[in-house]
């Protein structure tokens, strides 16, 4: 396994030589200390089965199971599918995933640490995901406007994106958003945490899933301080300009394993849609998100 870093780029490092069934467990530990210190591994060619991209997310740690079954894999329902490449004219995954800033899982109680993409239909134009790494960004706000959060919690929910199922087409709208209400609660994070493997400060926002931010007693703060936080961070630049923002390209068999605690994404998709399909496996290692929830 040869390790170099991505040339002109504060992320990513590229892996090459890596064999998930032949490496030690010394080389899974390598592997992991790359994501967590590079944000960004890109595996160079792996060309996967779904049973063996499984596999390899199983050496990184417990893969977590999407909760809404029309993502799931038709064989392996721990491997989440975007695709817009329908298969003997049925519909396999969703298609147009994650077409503004997140983090994997932000909505729910237990968001896990690790996320690996192995694309499977690549477009010719425009390929690739932004990234933006937040405890970079917690790092460079002005010295008043993390004055402001500290102490704060923001509140996330799945509510703004959640995509119409199959079967909501003939209901009430108002019973859908019940029903996500029920189902998916609203959950409450530190505006930053630790993070438990490097020490970094992680600023925990996106502009996708956060939809407040509250004080130490739960008494919600004003709505411009999010905007402030989001603007500051590039997640409203719809240019993609701002210096905190990170484009990773990526070629038929790469495989990218990402920080999920101190990366935000987002998909780059096209207005002319081109083939596009790719697996996502999502995995918890051995620390929960931060020291505030345990790992399960």
């Amino acid at each position: 396994m040869r390790i170099t870093e991505q040339p002109g780029s504060l992320l990513g490092a590229s892996v090459e030589d890596f064999d998930h069934v032949t490496a030690s467990d010394a080389d899974i530990e390598t592997l992991k200390r790359t994501v967590y210190t590079k944000k960004i591994a890109v595996l160079k060619g792996q060309a996967l089965s779904p049973r063996q991209f499984l596999a390899l997310g199983e050496r990184l740690g417990r893969p977590e199971t999407y909760y809404e079954p029309m993502y799931h894999h038709p064989e392996f329902k721990e491997i989440f599918v975007s695709s817009n490449v329908p298969e003997n004219g049925k519909q396999i995954g969703v298609p147009k995933t994650g077409k503004f800033w997140h983090a994997d899982y932000q909505f729910m109680p237990d968001p896990f640490g690790i996320t690996l993409i192995h694309p499977q239909v690549i477009p010719r134009k425009n390929r690739g995901t932004y990234f933006i790494d937040m405890g970079r960004a917690y790092e460079r706000l002005p010295a008043g406007l993390k004055e402001e959060i500290e102490g704060t919690y923001c509140r996330h929910s799945v509510r703004k994106y959640f995509k119409i199922r199959p079967h909501d087409v003939y209901r009430p709208i108002s019973e859908i958003i019940e029903e996500v209400e029920t189902k998916t609660p609203a959950v409450v994070q530190p505006t930053t945490f630790t993070h438990p493997l490097t020490g970094e400060t992680v600023l925990y926002i996106s502009e996708g899933f956060t939809v407040g931010i509250e004080d130490a007693q739960g008494a919600p703060l004003d709505e411009e301080l999010l905007k402030r936080l989001f603007e500051a961070t590039g997640q409203l630049d719809e240019t993609f300009e701002h210096d905190g923002i990170h484009l990773q390209s990526f070629e038929q068999g790469d495989l990218l394993v990402w920080d999920n605690r101190s990366l935000i994404h987002r998909a780059r998709h096209t207005t002319t849609p081109e083939p596009a399909v790719s697996y996502r496996v999502t995995v918890h290692d051995e620390r929960g998100l931060h020291d505030g929830i345990e790992a399960a």
